[in-house]
């Protein structure tokens, strides 16, 4: 039987992280596939307890988790609600939070359990920059991963954005403006060489799949290449076809996978069991 528990753990600031972890329990001692989501993302957005038990399923432990500054509460699952929390979030915070989670399962499943990180759009440029410095990661897998976490502004934004204080994205489903404080950027400039992800990039030295669609509006398949381009070890996997999310939404009210993100768990699959 597939199971999902629930765990919390302090994260930055203090902040909570809610994760869960999903199994099947006639297999205990199965090998571990952490995912961290993306920018406005969070562990129960679309597809991703689909994806979570398709990977259970077929003998992993998958483990997700809310960064402690996403914005979602145990409240409102399903919804980025908190935009204060979310507009306090730095690159370096999540980070930690990642840490935190890394340190957690350690405890909880021993040194020698195999862990296996995916990253998906932001949450892989933290994944590629924990890979290359995190001993505790056996294979990397990036999905729509930025190159750079200034991707996810404009340049022309920064000045106002020291003037003012803060700036603000559109949720694109909710249409509501989300507030980003300058401590997001000056966080990115006082730390700029250690959230370098092109530099740390070159430094993963693992096993590594890049998964990239081309039909990316938001993070465009040439970035995927840049990737590649900087670890010759890597290898990357087009998706032809598939936008930022390989066909999921949210709310996703199917009860099975979309096509093209069917596709990218196969892969995945194959890739972690080479």
């Amino acid at each position: 039987m597939i199971i999902q528990n629930e765990f919390s753990l302090s994260g930055s600031d203090g902040k909570l992280i809610f994760g869960d972890i999903t199994f099947d329990d006639k297999n205990p001692n199965t090998p571990i596939v952490l995912f961290v989501h993306g920018f406005k993302g969070f562990k129960d957005w679309g597809a991703h307890n689909l994806v979570a038990r398709y990977f259970a399923a077929n003998g992993y432990r998958y483990i997700k988790f809310n960064l402690s500054h996403s914005g979602v509460t145990t409240d409102q699952p399903k919804d980025v609600t908190d935009l204060e929390t979310f507009g306090s979030n730095t690159f370096s915070k999540e980070l930690f939070d990642v840490n935190t989670v890394l340190d957690y399962i350690e405890k909880a499943y021993g040194k020698e359990t195999e862990v296996n990180m995916i990253g998906h759009s932001r949450g892989g440029g933290l994944a590629i920059i924990e890979a290359a410095n995190d001993l505790r990661i056996q294979k990397l897998i990036t999905w729509s991963a930025i190159s750079s976490f200034d991707s996810l502004w404009k340049k022309e934004q920064e000045a106002d954005w020291k003037k003012i204080g803060k700036i603000y994205v559109v949720n694109a489903r909710t249409k509501e403006q989300m507030p980003l404080n300058v401590t997001l950027l000056e966080d990115f400039e006082e730390h700029a060489e250690t959230l370098n992800i092109l530099d740390a990039a070159k430094r993963v030295n693992i096993p590594w799949l890049i998964v990239q669609g081309d039909d990316d509006v938001n993070v465009p398949f040439e970035n995927g290449q840049k990737l590649a381009d900087a670890n010759p070890n890597s290898r990357l996997v087009k998706i032809e076809g598939a936008n930022h999310v390989y066909g999921a939404s949210h709310p996703y009210e199917h009860e099975t996978l979309p096509p093209l993100l069917f596709k990218v768990c196969e892969k995945v699959l194959t890739f972690l069991g080479e």
